[in-house]
């Protein structure tokens, strides 16, 4: 079997705020954002392509429950940095439109991370769902 693309699929409480929070840290849109069920964004030089469900519609096409993100993780997407000034920048602008700051590189652990060429801060969006953004001096991915 060959599969030529592979998306992520995430449920979201409100997805006009989802539009608004990776609009902010200029995610590019997949699709129009005029649907109250889905927002949809490109990311990175692939594409790759991550759709936000509301929570009700994704709920009808799952064989299961969904995730409580308050009690655990379902998941943690990995975004490349180019700099450590990059990935300070993502810290500013994700506290700018709203999600939270798990893990700051400028002020938790720097020491541990400088040492092994590491810098990286990891964020959740306003649902949850659990970002990091990954600067690497000895060698950039």
């Amino acid at each position: 079997m060959n599969s030529k693309k592979i998306w992520a699929n995430l449920a979201v409480q409100d997805v006009e705020r989802t539009w608004d929070f990776y609009l902010k840290l200029g995610f590019k849109p997949n699709c129009p954002p005029s649907t109250k069920e889905l927002a949809s964004f490109l990311v990175g030089d692939d594409d790759f392509v991550i759709h936000f469900f509301e929570i009700n519609r994704f709920k009808s096409s799952m064989e299961g429950e969904i995730a409580d993100l308050r009690k655990g993780n379902e998941i943690m997407f990995t975004l490349s940095a180019e700099s450590k000034e990059e990935v300070n920048k993502w810290v500013e602008e994700v506290k700018k439109a709203g999600g939270t700051i798990h893990f700051d590189p400028q002020k938790d652990n720097k020491e541990w991370y400088d040492e092994n060429g590491y810098y990286v801060c990891v964020f959740s969006d306003p649902d949850g769902h659990k970002f990091n953004v990954f600067f690497n001096s000895n060698k950039k991915l």
